[in-house]
């Protein structure tokens, strides 16, 4: 059983470090400069302002309603309509991504005090440290990191060749 899990997991992993890269890469630099808008800093302000199960509410709200992009970029996929499937999906999860990390960051303190979220909370934490001791984890992160150096010396080459010019 753990020769067929085993590659099984090092896929798992790989698509999720691809994914979390290419996301990230996008979702980062939407939140950096969301956060430095002047009418953002007052909405910042008044979520922070907030107890802590309206808190709660208000970080529900865009997991509420962007969950179901995924089987509406389903359907458009089925039906053919591929390219807005994936339009739909991509633009979807980075607000979602975007919204929750951003809310998270400005509530978790009051979040943490609420009993379940806290031992739901603790639990993912738990889970998620355990994926990142598995060998396929490790693995991939060592991939992932030698893969983004690669790039980034290309980069850095091109860069360099075209000033040459």
């Amino acid at each position: 059983m753990k020769r067929i899990l085993q590659p099984v997991s090092y896929i798992l992993a790989a698509l999720y470090f691809l994914a979390d890269a290419i996301f990230m890469t996008i979702a980062k630099p939407i939140a950096h400069w969301l956060s430095r808008r002047v009418v953002l800093r007052r909405v910042c302000a008044w979520v922070r302002s907030l107890r802590p199960y309206p808190s709660l509410a208000l970080f529900a709200v865009p997991v509420v309603i962007l969950e179901p992009v995924k089987p509406v970029a389903a359907y458009l996929a089925a039906t053919g309509q591929m390219m807005s499937s994936i339009a739909t999906l991509v633009i979807g999860e980075l607000l979602k991504l975007v919204l929750v990390e951003r809310l998270f960051r400005l509530t978790r303190d009051k979040l943490m005090i609420i009993p379940a979220f806290r031992w739901a909370y603790t639990n993912f934490e738990k889970a998620k440290g355990w994926l990142k001791a598995t060998a396929a984890w490790q693995t991939m992160r060592a991939v992932s990191m030698n893969v983004r150096q690669f790039v980034a010396e290309m980069k850095e080459s091109a860069q360099m060749a075209y000033r040459q010019y």
